[in-house]
């Protein structure tokens, strides 16, 4: 007879801290070594999100467009190098950052870096790219934004921190036609610079690649971060848009709360977790298994760098809007008053600690921990501390949390459809 093997939720991990080195032009260059691994990945990690961009859709059309063409090199040429030598390059943006990533075998590292040189630091923007670029995402969007969780979505960041914060703006497509080659450059020059950079490379690292990466971040030119002022965040409590021809409604309601140096991030993680952050969470067990009312429902910390919130999302049917509603809010005045169950918590802290595990299987999921924390101010110590703080909590403790920051009045509710 086969015996199933023991479930053991591990109490602490060691996360390996990155070596850190600072180039003559002040780039640091953070490292993580594993020699289990023939590849290495290196990321560049510019501070140019779109609440950096003084014109809309200027700072996602920049990092999009640095791989359509180089000075020395076409977007065709590009593509094809790295597809020759099996390099993986991915670019990503968010309301902060912008990740410029690169996964090369070790022995074609030298090749891959050659042309990340000129991806990073010799972009051309040439106009004919640049114009089929903003016509096939003026084009998306359009459509994208027909479906009404992409509108939900756009409107409960408006609703959030208000139409003139950077975290809530949300322009018109039709201002892609307004972005002129001129736009990027100026937008290049000043944010992809030394001082408002740094690197994280793991994997299989030695002197060769250490040199290589060296070699380009001290081709940056030099520049301090900007300084950018945020408004204060004006949230709008209840938004509601009606459209005729919808099925379904998309809900969303949360608040804002704080970035993820406060102490009650994680406790508030938790709070998220056991509302809708698994499968069997409240809002999962009672809109999708009670009632019926959608086939998915999620509620999660988000975190940007000046401010963090929490956000409870899901569809349901149009005629269900109002009752799903009223359940969502069953389910928060119930953690607000009750004490969860020792078990319930353990459940939602066990999903929590697999998460982790699961992030940090590999240099990659290591790294880019390592790169959130650094955003953070941390070091991957942090994430250990983290870990404890989840198993510590106390029912108590997410009572009091959820009584806190749940108030009924606090909470931002956007409804389309």
């Amino acid at each position: 007879m086969i015996e199933q093997p023991q479930i053991v939720i591990p109490d602490s991990v060691v996360m390996p801290r990155a070596e850190e080195y600072t180039t003559k032009n002040g780039v640091k260059i953070y490292t993580l070594r594993s020699e289990d691994f023939e590849v290495v990945r290196f990321t560049f990690v510019f501070r140019a999100g779109t609440s950096m961009q003084h014109k809309p859709f200027t700072a996602s059309t920049t990092v999009n467009m640095l791989s359509e063409g180089s000075h020395a090199m076409s977007a065709q040429q590009i593509a094809e190098a790295l597809d020759f030598y099996g390099s993986y390059f991915d670019v990503n943006i968010d309301r902060d950052y912008v990740y410029i990533s690169f996964v090369s075998l070790k022995k074609f590292y030298n090749d891959t870096c050659k042309v990340a040189r000129e991806i990073i630091l010799h972009p051309s923007f040439e106009d004919k790219e640049l114009r089929t670029y903003c016509a096939k995402r003026k084009q998306g969007l359009t459509i994208e934004r027909k479906k009404i969780d992409v509108q939900s979505r756009e409107l409960f960041g408006t609703a959030l921190f208000g139409a003139d914060h950077p975290y809530g703006t949300s322009a018109d497509e039709s201002l892609y036609d307004d972005i002129t080659r001129e736009d990027l450059v100026a937008l290049y020059n000043e944010l992809y610079t030394a001082g408002n950079c740094f690197v994280v490379c793991s994997g299989r690292i030695d002197d060769e690649v250490m040199q290589s990466l060296e070699a380009i971040a001290e081709a940056l030119p030099s520049g301090e971060q900007p300084k950018v002022s945020f408004p204060e965040p004006r949230p709008t409590h209840r938004v509601c848009k009606s459209i005729d021809s919808a099925l379904q409604s998309s809900i969303r309601i949360g608040r804002l709360l704080f970035p993820r140096s406060h102490p009650d991030f994680v406790g508030m993680q938790v709070v998220a977790t056991i509302l809708g952050g698994y499968f069997s969470s409240r809002l999962m067990q009672n809109l999708r298994e009670k009632n019926g009312y959608t086939y998915g429902v999620m509620a999660a910390m988000i975190n940007f760098d000046k401010a963090g919130y929490l956000a409870i999302a899901t569809q349901v049917r149009r005629e269900e809007s109002q009752a799903a509603l009223n359940e969502i809010y069953y389910e928060i005045e119930r953690l607000r008053n009750e004490l969860v169950d020792e078990d319930e918590l353990q459940i939602a802290k066990n999903m929590m600690i697999g998460e982790i595990l699961r992030i940090l299987d590999g240099p990659f999921g290591i790294a880019d921990v390592t790169i959130e924390n650094i955003m953070c101010g941390v070091d991957n110590s942090s994430t250990e501390e983290n870990l404890k703080a989840i198993i510590a909590i106390t029912p108590e403790q997410v009572q009091q949390l959820a009584h806190r920051y749940l108030r009924r009045e606090d909470l931002v509710e956007v409804v389309v459809g």
